[in-house]
């Protein structure tokens, strides 16, 4: 973990209540997608904790969604504004537990924090199949850039208007990808659903709120097979046999 201070680059609109926020800075501390950063937003107590969507030498991407009252105010920020943001918090997906080719399922803003494993996947020489869900078309976030690093890409969404209509796990069974591990990040309703449903081994990544985001005050404490882990420093990223949903 490193806290440091990063200047706002672009904050922009990219889906429905969905932004991208480009901050320049340290980047030294990330180092494995599915790791997230701590944004501190001024005159609020708890920073707001954000997977790093992608990073190079002079910052990193982060997408989000408006939420609430510290989401919202994150979407008015301006370039140039200098936030304090603590980065390479949480361990992330491992992309040598795959052999050949890897499935990653994400729902809604979950694409974010699986952007830079495919990134890997791919410069690994393996194949990668990608299943977004969402609730509707104007939510379609990454789709452009996931197929830009050669993933195959499908979308699901519940109402139909793009992709195969209903669950990603519809979309699973429409398409019957090859794969020899798995990856998922988005709701949980939906990760424990690809968890119970697919074969093989796999591995989620989980979302809680956090008071601390650095292991200090066990709010974000969850259940597993082997024993009380936090899921802001033992995770987010667990394996899928260890978690107890």
């Amino acid at each position: 973990m490193k806290q440091s201070l990063y200047t706002i680059g672009s904050n922009v609109c990219v889906a429905d209540k969905t932004w991208r926020m480009r901050l320049l800075g340290d980047t030294t501390e990330l180092c494995r997608g599915g790791q997230f950063v701590d944004v501190a937003i001024a005159g609020r107590f708890l920073r707001r904790p954000i997977a790093a969507t992608c990073w190079d030498e002079k910052g990193f991407d982060m997408i989000y969604k408006v939420v609430g009252a510290g989401t919202d105010e994150m979407s008015a920020m301006q370039p140039d504004t200098v936030l304090d943001v603590l980065t390479g918090l949480g361990n992330g997906f491992d992309s040598t537990l795959t052999r050949k080719a890897a499935l990653v399922v994400c729902g809604g803003v979950g694409a974010s924090p699986a952007f830079t494993l495919v990134k890997d996947l791919r410069a690994e020489g393996k194949e990668v199949t990608v299943v977004l869900g969402f609730n509707r078309e104007c939510e379609v976030v990454l789709e452009n850039e996931y197929r830009a690093l050669g993933a195959q890409v499908v979308i699901a969404t519940m109402d139909g208007s793009r992709g195969v209509k209903g669950l990603v796990t519809d979309a699973i069974s429409a398409v019957k990808p090859q794969y020899d591990h798995f990856y998922t990040c988005g709701p949980k309703v939906m990760m424990k659903s690809v968890c119970e449903t697919l074969e093989g081994q796999g591995e989620a990544s989980l979302e809680e709120r956090m008071g601390c985001g650095c292991g200090i005050c066990y709010g974000c404490t969850c259940h597993t097979t082997k024993g009380p882990k936090r899921i802001c420093t033992d995770g987010p990223v667990f394996s899928k046999e260890d978690i107890i949903w």
